[in-house]
């Protein structure tokens, strides 16, 4: 299950096996909703399973930050650039994908365009 890796696994390998599990056991249980943690490759043999990316751009990322967390940073748009890169380089270390390519998903949505109620409607609606 470690796309990149052909030697003895690290803490990290670890967590991420260990979170391949829990995934896979929360999605036998029944209906579920999971962000992240590369789902959408952990499930991707998953018939029933709907994988959606939900994207917006950095500013309207930016003011959600400040608005919902309270979070005044002097950079904002570097910490957003620093934690996508972070995802990005996750992301295609375990599982040799490319984060946020429509390819990976069954939908895209724009929160920035849609708001994020009407992504949340969209989601309910497709499943």
């Amino acid at each position: 299950m470690f796309a990149n890796r052909a030697y003895a696994p690290n803490n990290e390998d670890i967590v991420w096996k260990t979170q391949c599990k829990v995934i896979a056991e929360l999605v036998e249980k029944g209906p579920c909703a999971i962000v992240g943690r590369c789902a959408d490759y952990v499930l991707r043999d998953k018939a029933d399973c709907l994988k959606v990316f939900i994207h917006a751009d950095k500013m309207l990322r930016a003011e959600r930050i400040i608005n919902v967390y309270g979070e005044r940073e002097t950079s904002i748009e570097q910490r957003l650039k620093d934690k996508d890169k972070r995802r990005a380089a996750y992301h295609r270390f375990y599982t040799d994908k490319k984060w946020g390519d429509a390819r990976n998903y069954d939908v895209c949505l724009d929160s920035g365009v849609l708001g994020i109620g009407k992504c949340v409607e969209i989601i309910k609606d497709l499943y």
